[in-house]
């Protein structure tokens, strides 16, 4: 067993982590946010834009089951990563489009999973890549969103519908705990 983590930002954190609560090798995905100057931001905080973090996940995984790559592939096929700082109505720094890599191996990994990727956009992927910051955990609330509220109305139209395309595109990589 070879235990990583991994911190992604692709909009709303709740989709994201729905879909690597649901991933094979993914042992937890938690909510968070990452790239700012405020220590210990709030949600309320981080929603003005001002603070300057994005929504993310910390996912810990195990590389011999699923590797960082496949990972980034999952990433690319459930958002957006041609919108500036957007998923869907969902607008604001605070949800832009992030890879922060957390040594030199995931950089180089990111690096051509982007590159392998970018003729299957018709825009140019603009996904920021910068080095791992201080990762804070979201409240407790935002933990498992999609699992504890499916029947609310953004997980039916914006989260249901990116774990659809993790299962349809991925079929491999559910898991069977999930």
């Amino acid at each position: 067993m070879a235990i990583e983590k991994a911190i992604i930002g692709g909009g709303c954190f709740w989709c994201v982590e729905a879909v690597y609560s649901m991933t094979k090798g993914v042992s937890s995905a938690i909510s968070g946010y990452a790239g700012g100057a405020r220590p210990n931001p709030s949600y309320e905080q981080i929603c003005t834009g001002a603070t300057g973090h994005a929504e993310v996940v910390e996912i810990t995984y195990d590389s011999d089951v699923i590797s960082y790559g496949e990972l980034l592939k999952i990433f690319f096929v459930i958002h957006d990563p041609t919108t500036l700082n957007q998923q869907g109505g969902d607008r604001g720094t605070q949800y832009r489009s992030v890879i922060f890599y957390l040594n030199e191996e995931q950089e180089e990994s990111a690096l051509a999973v982007m590159k392998e990727l970018s003729n299957d956009f018709r825009d140019k992927i603009v996904t920021e890549l910068s080095e791992a910051p201080t990762f804070y955990k979201a409240e407790d609330y935002h933990q498992l969103y999609f699992k504890k509220n499916p029947n609310q109305g953004y997980c039916q139209a914006v989260v249901r519908p990116k774990v659809q395309k993790f299962m349809q595109n991925f079929t491999k990589l559910i898991s069977v705990s999930h």
